[in-house]
Order: structure tokens, then sequence, then C-alpha cells
């Protein structure tokens, strides 16, 4: 069969401007004008295959050297196809896609084509046109590029912080996926902040006892003692007859309590302990402990020690546990977060705590005596501008405690009664108040003085003479290799900014009775401790 091949030629309709060129129809390469005869008789036996190229709403014509018999469409809703005179095709772009179009022309000869609908340039530019628009009223003064292509929009250029990256990423959205490729302006270093905190506290006490305790070592042929048991009375030991060779021995009263005023007639075997006694206390507390940490960044002090305690453990069965000693810390403790907002103002999440070891409220335990702490603590959370200061914490107590104890019936007698009545009246004042005052600080800058505590005494001097630095530094070479960039990448920006691994800081020490003891930290902790 000879057939001779179909030379589609591609053309733009009327209104077709230049601007579109890019997306104009691609046709088959003319063939030959002249072919053998055996050329043409071979090409006849042959299908041939184009491929075509037009944009949603244009047209695209194709030219055949031969009349046309038929045409199909694959996908009708992508592209139609028109034959508009016996050699002329017009193919007309619906929907964005790909399908084929089959050309029959008379003598059997089939032509191919691969027809590639593209989505119309003039949407998606007046799309970018808009969102180029909405980036320069959004953003002003910030150079951005956006382009287009295959669904995608690519966001260029640089902007001055994340939170104008964000925004650039929101807008650039409606038009498509987003690729970010925008660089961001390294920002300055966060602001460190320095909180300054007062503790200021004044206990004050006044303790008046009045008591007296009689005791007896033979008066009236007996012995023994009339008290209140509110003080502590002479303890009586009765004497014993002589018996064989053992001599008699007197009774005996053993004072415990050195600060009564003490009494007795020996011609009469009868004494007495007055209790009398005023006491005044006094205890004054000032802490000021001072923290720098970065905006955001939780910072912590602590200016004390550590005390044990012992901790019983095992003892189940029945049968004693080991005494493990532990121990807690006490003394001036911070621990605060600041925020800068963005009012400009500071806003703090703190919780400041003073502490003492309390003997007199301690306990013993297999020996060991636990004392009690004295705790002051504040915890709570204020906002306030750089420089200005809050009371965030105060109290005043003022209590007064009367204990009265007598001997029934006799204790009622007047005059007389007052022998065995004993009145103990305790008063308290407590007075606290903590004051906190944040401040934006700088660094010192380098080769300037650095504060220095003023020692009374004089070191040692040191014994090799050489400088702690760095041997063969070079200060403008290292600083010259430390210089930071301009801008960088925005992914590298934000995960410069994530959390750093936080401090783990093992503190506390454990010593187990029994062979094993578990230390952490630098406390000395006891060897051992016995079992009950």
């Amino acid at each position: 069969m000879k057939v001779r091949t179909c030379i589609p030629i591609a053309r733009f309709c009327a209104f077709n401007l230049a601007a579109w060129a890019g997306f104009t129809a691609l046709g088959q390469a003319p063939a030959p004008t002249s072919t053998a005869p055996a050329q043409q008789s071979e090409a006849a036996t042959q299908d041939s295959a184009n491929d075509l190229v037009v944009s949603v709403g244009k047209s695209v014509l194709v030219d055949c050297a031969h009349p046309i018999e038929r045409i199909a469409v694959g996908s009708g809703d992508l592209a139609e196809a028109t034959a508009i005179t016996p050699t002329e095709i017009m193919i007309n772009g619906k929907l964005a896609g790909e399908t084929s179009l089959i050309v029959w022309q008379q003598g059997g000869v089939r032509q191919f084509f691969n027809v590639e609908v593209r989505a119309s340039s003039y949407a998606a530019n007046d799309r970018l046109d808009s969102l180029r628009r909405e980036l320069r009223t959004e953003l002003p003064g910030q150079t951005l590029r956006v382009t287009s292509e295959n669904g995608l929009v690519f966001l260029r250029g640089t902007v001055k912080d994340l939170t104008s990256s964000d925004r650039a990423v929101e807008i650039a959205s409606t038009a498509g996926k987003v690729v970010n490729l925008l660089y961001v302006t390294v920002p300055p270093a966060e602001p460190q902040i320095l909180l300054k905190v007062r503790f200021a506290s004044l206990d004050r006490n006044l303790n008046n006892s009045l008591g007296i305790n009689l005791f007896s070592l033979g008066a009236a042929n007996s012995v023994g003692s009339v008290t209140t048991q509110q003080f502590s009375p002479p303890s009586i030991t009765t004497g014993t007859q002589a018996t064989g060779t053992a001599p008699a021995t007197p009774a005996a009263a053993a004072l415990t309590d050195l600060l009564n005023l003490f009494v007795f007639r020996p011609d009469i075997n009868l004494g007495a302990t007055i209790k009398a006694l005023e006491a005044k206390g006094v205890v004054q507390v000032l802490a000021e402990p001072n923290v720098l940490t970065a905006n955001g960044k939780q910072g912590s002090l602590l200016a004390g020690g550590q005390y044990p305690y012992p901790v019983i453990q095992g003892t189940g069965g029945g049968s004693g546990g080991a005494v493990t000693i532990q121990f807690k810390e006490f003394g001036v403790r911070l621990n605060f977060i600041p925020t800068i907002t963005p009012r400009g103002t500071i806003r703090l999440q703190l919780s400041p705590e003073v502490s003492s070891l309390d003997f007199a409220n301690g306990v013993t335990i297999s020996g060991f005596t636990v004392p009690g702490l004295d705790i002051r603590r504040v915890r709570t959370e204020v906002e306030l501008s750089e420089g200005q200061s809050f009371a965030i914490g105060g109290l005043l107590d003022n209590r007064e405690t009367q204990t009265f104890s007598k001997i029934p019936f006799i204790g009622d007698v007047p005059i007389l009664g007052k022998f065995f009545q004993s009145i103990t009246k305790t008063k308290s004042n407590t007075e606290l108040i903590v004051i906190v005052t944040p401040e934006i600080v700088n660094p010192i800058p380098a080769g300037a003085p650095l504060p220095e505590i003023k020692y009374p005494e004089k070191f040692l001097p040191s014994n090799s003479g050489i400088p702690m630095t760095n041997p063969g530094a070079d200060a403008a070479a290292t600083n010259a290799a430390t210089a930071q960039p301009a801008t960088m990448p925005v992914e590298k920006l934000i995960q410069s900014m994530q959390p750093e691994q936080p401090l783990v800081i093992e503190s506390g020490m454990s010593a187990t009775s029994g062979g094993t003891s578990t230390t952490t930290g630098s406390a000395p902790a006891p060897a051992s401790a016995p079992t009950q």
C-alpha cells in the first residue's frame, strides 16, 4: 500500500500572544517532498506518531497531504478535534492532561499524535501576580521572588525574621504547595536577664518562765517531791540503811537544769528549785542571690550545703532493715525562668527559697539526730518591666503562747498556792519580705576589668608563672574564623534555635550500712550506719 506521510504544521489562533509562545504546539518536522518510488512503497506500510502540545483554551491546526477520512480523540474531556477542511484538523485544548489523536487518510494511512494539553499560563501568571502584590503589601522592603512550575510555588529571597518567613509561606500557600527556599537575616544574640532577689527576715522571741519544785530528803521522815512537771524537777534517790559492812547512804537529789535557782536547808533536809527565767532571741536573715540566664532559659542557684539523714529500707519479714544515709540540700536557692514578652516586659516564673537547719525540731533515729528545716519559700509568676521591683512575698506573724500548770486544790489557795503553780509565756514575731528585680544586661566588653572580691589575706604566688591562656592564640584570626554570616536558610536557623540537651547535675549522696555504698556529688558521707 502506498501512503505519503502526513505533515502536521502547528498554527496559532489569531488571538495567541507572543507572551505565551512557550506553550505553542509541537508538530512533526516536514518530510522530504521528493522520494524514490521504492521508499514511498516502504513508508506506505508503516504508521507514524507525532507529539502535539496545546494549551487549555487554545487551538492548533494540523495539515495533512491527503484528504482525511476519519479522526478520533482518546479522551474527549481533554481535547476535541474537528476537520475544518478535507486536509486540515483543528485541535482545541479543554482540560490539562494527555491523550491520543488518530487520523485516517485516504489510502489506508493512519497518523498517530500524542497530544499533551497544558494548563493555561494566563491563569497561573495572573495568580502569581496577585501573590506578588500581596507579598509586597504585607512584607514591604523585603526581597521576595515567586515562581511556579508543575503546580509547585517556589519562594526565594531574604526576609528579616522567622515571623516574616512564616507569613510569606502562608500567603504563598494560597497558590499551591510551597517550596520554602527563603533566607533569613541572622538575628542578634538572645538578651541576657539578671534576676536580683532580696530576702529580708527578722525573727524575735521572748520567753518568760516561772515555777517551783519542792523536794524533801528526810524532812518529817519523808523523801519525795512536789512538782507540776512543767519544769524538770530534781531526781530523788532514797537512802539505804546500813547492812553488815555496808554503810548507810542518805537520800540524794540530782539536778538536771542548771539554770534553776536552788535552795536547800540541810538542817531540815528540805529544798526547792525555782524556775525564773526570761529569754530573748533574735534571728536576722539577709540573702541576696543573683542569677543570670538567657531569655526563655532556666536559671538556678544554690548556696548552702547538704545534711545527712537515715532512711530505713527492707523491713519486711520481721527482720531489721538496713539504714541508708541520704542527703538533702539546704541554704539559699533560686530557680526561675524569664521570658521577654512582645510588650517588652519580662515575665518571671520563679521560686526563691531560704532554708536553715532547725535542731530544736529535729528527731533522733537509731542514735542519729536528724535536724528539721526552717524554710522560707515563694513560688509565683509575675510580669514587670526592666529595672522594676516587686515584693512578691511578705509575712508578718505575731504569736503568744501561754502554758499554765498547777497542783489541784492546793494550787488554788491564795498566796500559798503560788508555790504549787508554774507558768510559761512565749511571744514571737516574724517579719519577712521578698523583693525581685529583673535587669537586661550585656556582657563585660573584652579587655575591661572584671569585678573581684577583696580578700583579706594574699594567696600563694603561682609556682610556674605561666598565664592560663591558650598558647599561640591569634585573637584576630580567631575572631575572623568565628564571624557570623549575615543570612542563613530558614531551616538552619530553626535548627539552631532548638533547645539544647538539658544540663543534668547529679546531687546528693547515699551510703548503705553493711558493706556497699553509692556516692554521687561531693558532700562527705558517713562511713556506716547501725541497723535497727
